[in-house]
Order: structure tokens, then sequence, then C-alpha cells
């Protein structure tokens, strides 16, 4: 997948218009934690020293109701500490729609923020059909997408170039995401989508082997899509967190109070069968960490396959731990997506751990997605000896899955 960046096109004295991923938890008008801020930093950074002649950048916070101004989900905190992180003034234009005036008065150099895009409800371009007739419905969802139509050309009219660095966004096919390209005439990636795309498109493309898919989080039905997906692509797959009981509950096991979708077990007999067929390692927990109640002061212990009755399986096990960081050691490729166990509690954590410590050791490709496993990364303290962690968690998932991100088909081809 080739997709077009910043580099590739000229943009001094050109003016800009940037979707950025500035969805920042704010407690108190205060930044909590700036990590997507940071990471939009080197493209912000680059497109002011190549000498644009304004640069306008936008996103979303949260999610408002969609009928106007919203404090709790204002960005201009976000734009006084991008102001500090820059050193320079941002500006910030108190409706994302209503900013001409601001756009004009740009001179070279200068940074505008737009308020959060989804104040307006054409930016997600979703229409209320509840109680509608088909043909009502149809109506509607007509209308709402030429209201989102116009979002999308008001925004291109701000600028001549448009840059997307906004992975984490990329499967939403939005307004400010991927309608506004289809009136820009240049369509690019900044660096950071630009890195996305090229870590998770070599991983499902081209990777080196042994590749290996680590997958956990609480549910199948969330990962069904990207076992499928990876299943074609993978030497192994490794399951941990809570979707491993269902699929030891296919294998016949009884797994006591652990977590089991019920209504997914001959799905997950049907997809044991089919990785045999396929001849890809589908490796299960050999041991578990149960306990007695679901929390962090419950009584815990080690046991296999069988979990004991009234217990629950809440992390893979020692075992599990070590036959893991060996397929680990042999791999080229690693793909990680879904925690091993409930490592919000200390009890709990090690499975996941284990797992970051083995990758960290490694020399393979590390390609960490998925809040959830990002977050154990960054608590680790091992994020540094990863070779890429995702910013995007539906949008890596998806693309794990195979799927077309709105967000980056619509920039232009090399």
């Amino acid at each position: 997948m080739q997709k077009k960046s910043v580099r590739d096109i000229s943009v001094a004295g050109r003016r800009v218009i940037m979707r950025v991923d500035f969805n920042v938890p704010i407690e108190a008008g205060r930044i909590t934690d700036d990590t997507r801020v940071q990471a939009s930093l080197p493209t912000i950074r680059y497109l002011l020293a190549q000498g644009v002649n304004g640069l306008i950048l936008m996103s979303h916070l949260g999610r408002p109701k969609g009928k106007g101004y919203e404090a709790d989900f204002s960005l201009r905190p976000v734009a006084a500490h991008l102001a500090g992180l820059l050193g320079r003034p941002v500006g910030f234009a108190a409706d994302c729609l209503k900013a001409d005036a601001e756009v004009a008065a740009l001179k070279p150099g200068d940074v505008l923020m737009l308020e959060n895009t989804r104040f307006y409800k054409e930016e997600e371009g979703k229409a209320k059909t509840e109680g509608l007739s088909d043909e009502e419905a149809a109506a509607k969802k007509k209308e709402m997408k030429e209201k989102q139509k116009a979002m999308a050309q008001k925004l291109a009219s701000y600028a001549e170039v448009y840059v997307n660095d906004a992975f984490g966004s990329a499967h939403r096919a939005h307004a400010s995401t991927a309608v506004i390209c289809k009136y820009m005439t240049q369509n690019v990636a900044g660096f950071l989508m630009e890195k996305e795309i090229e870590y998770l498109g070599k991983a499902t493309g081209s990777p080196e082997r042994p590749f290996i898919a680590i997958i956990g989080g609480a549910k199948v039905s969330g990962k069904l899509e990207v076992l499928q997906n990876l299943m074609k692509k993978v030497d192994a797959i490794l399951i941990g967190g809570g979707m491993a009981y269902t699929f030891l509950k296919a294998m016949g096991h009884d797994v006591a109070k652990s977590l089991v979708e019920e209504e997914l077990v001959a799905t997950a007999k049907e997809t044991l069968a089919a990785a045999k067929a396929a001849g890809v390692k589908f490796l299960l927990p050999v041991d578990n960490v149960a306990a007695d109640k679901f929390a962090a002061d419950a009584q815990t212990r080690v046991v296999g396959n069988d979990i004991p009755a009234g217990w629950m399986a809440l992390d893979i096990g020692p075992k599990t731990c070590a036959l893991y960081a060996g397929e680990i050691r042999q791999a080229k490729t690693v793909v990680w997506n879904g925690p091993m166990g409930c490592f919000e509690m200390a009890p709990f954590a090690e499975g996941t751990l284990s797992i970051c410590r083995a990758l960290a050791a490694s020399r393979a490709v590390s390609i960490i997605g998925g809040g959830d496993s990002v977050s154990a990364v960054n608590q680790s303290g091992l994020a540094d000896k990863m070779t890429h962690i995702s910013t995007g968690g539906g949008a890596s998932l998806e693309f794990l899955e195979g799927k077309a991100l709105p967000g980056v088909a619509s920039l232009g081809d090399k």
C-alpha cells in the first residue's frame, strides 16, 4: 500500500489543513496524557519548516452530542498545550465551520487549531432512523450524507493541501478524515500515518518469517475477523485473555466461571479446525491463574485447563508464559493485539508483562496494536524496545482484519 506522504509534494507557500488525533484525556482543563499530541509534532514541525502559508489543524475530542459547543469537549486547552510544545502561538477558531476570518488572517508560519469537528453531527454522518419507515430512513440518510458532503467541502475550502496524520481515526469515513479528500487536489499522509501504513502494511503483506500473531482480550466476537484474516498470513497464533476460554470450552474443557461466549463455542471449534487445515499453529494456554472472584484481593492458584468449580481463569499461567516466550524467540515478525489477562489487577498482570518482556528481548519486528496492549507496554517500561506501537486501536484492528480504512484509502497513491 503505497500512499503519498508530505515528503512527496512541495508545500512551500501553500496553505495546509491537517487532520490530527488530539482525542486526549483532559481533567479540569489540563491534558493528563499528551502522547497523541506529541506523536503529531514531527509532521507539524516539518510542515512549518517547509514554509507553509499557514497550517490549520483539526481533530475530534471525545463523544459530544453533535448539537453544538460543549465545554467538556472543547479543544481550546489542547491548542494552548500545543503552543507550549511548539514554542509559538497557536490560534484557535471557536467553530470549525465558521473559521473564514481566522483562516484569511493566517500568515506564513502561523498555526490555527479548529474547534472539535464532532460538535457537528455531520462529521460522523450518522442519521437517526429509529422508528422510521424504510423510505423515511433512506431519505434521512441521504439528507445526512448531503450535509456531511457540505461540511467536507467547507473544511476543504480553507486550504490547498490536505494532510492526514490521524491513523486512530482512519477507520472512520468522516467528513474530516475521508470525505474531505474528494474536494482537495492533493491528499497525503503525515509521518505518523506513513509509519502506521508501512509497518502494518508490511506485516499483513510481506512479513519476515516466522510470523506470529498474539491475540488476546476479553471476547472472541471482537477478534473473530482478525483471526480469520491472519490465519491466511501467519505461521502461528498465540491466544490469551478471556477469549481463550471460549476456545478451551470448544475443546471440551470445563472452564467453570471463566468468561465464555456460549453462542460462539461452535464458531471457536470451526476456527480451530480451519487453523489445522491451514497448517497454522494455534496455541492456547496450557495452564492458567484462577481466582475465586473477580477482584484484586481474590485467592489465586495456578491450574490446568480444567478450572475448579466456582473459580474463574483470569490470566495465563507460568508454563504458558514460557511456551509463548519460546515462540516469540523464534519469530522474525510479531503482531500483538490484546492482553493475556486482567492486567489492570496485579495478581493477573504477569501473563501480559511476560509477553512484553519476551518481545523486548526478541530480535523480531514487533508491532503492538490495540489500546490495552499499548497501555500494558507503556506500563511495563519497555515501550522503547518495541519496533512499532500503533496509535490506532480500532484502526489497527480493522487493518489486521483486512478491511480498507477510509482515511487511508482516500489518500493519493504514489
